[in-house]
């Protein structure tokens, strides 16, 4: 079983930056394909970034160009740094991992707050 813990998420006031992070613990093996979701209040859960074995990576357009993800394949873990946030920002930041293109597996979100 795949177990993804996530940390990073907090309160930062507009034009600030949060890295989230989240590894991965369990049996992984194959190709690996990362994944950032989030779901603002009210909202669908929407996706923010990827990043695939051979590291090429696609955003949102809503994040590019702020936003900036980069895995580890070593030690099963990826992060999200966000850089110039907004309030519309606002969300619960999930992490997903793909394995083999078969099995999905979630974190369990981590909260990020942008307000003033």
């Amino acid at each position: 079983q795949v177990q993804l813990v996530e940390s990073g998420g907090g309160l930062v006031q507009p034009g600030g930056s949060l890295r989230l992070s989240c590894a991965a613990s369990g049996s992984i093996s194959g190709i690996n394909v990362w994944s950032w979701y989030r779901q603002a209040p009210g909202k669908q859960r929407e996706w923010v970034a990827r990043i695939r074995a051979d590291a090429n990576t696609n955003y949102a357009a809503s994040v590019r160009g702020r936003f900036t993800i980069s895995g580890d394949n070593a030690r099963n873990t990826v992060a999200l740094q966000m850089d110039s946030l907004k309030f519309e920002d606002t969300a619960v930041y999930y992490c997903q991992l793909t394995i083999s293109g078969v099995h999905v597996y979630w974190g369990q979100g981590t909260q990020v707050t942008v307000s003033s």
